[in-house]
């Protein structure tokens, strides 16, 4: 996924934002990154994606060798596995924001 594609669809996350939050911000746990312009508290869908760049910065920073990247999968199909979470009733978007991403 490209560094400026939004992660947190609801909100528009990019994953740039995300991870500049973590080098800067240095969380503790994948919660705190609902601190980056709230980023997973819309419909759940991006978390587990959050905890996976989470625990990929960590290993960065704690000097493991080339950690495996949490996002290799294409905005499209991105977009696309949300909107069947969001049909098939796993979350909501919230008011106000786009249920595409766009």
């Amino acid at each position: 996924m490209d560094l400026d594609q939004p992660v947190c669809l609801c909100f528009r996350v990019s994953r740039r934002k995300l991870e500049k939050f973590i080098r800067l911000e240095k969380p503790q746990r994948a919660g705190q990154l609902s601190e980056c312009f709230g980023a997973g508290t819309g419909c759940g869908w991006c978390r587990p994606f959050l905890e996976r760049l989470f625990q990929e910065q960590a290993e960065k920073v704690g000097g493991a060798n080339a950690p495996q990247d949490p996002l290799v999968i294409s905005h499209d199909d991105y977009v696309r596995q949300r909107a069947a979470y969001l049909r098939d009733g796993g979350g909501d978007s919230p008011p106000d924001t786009s249920p595409d991403g766009d």
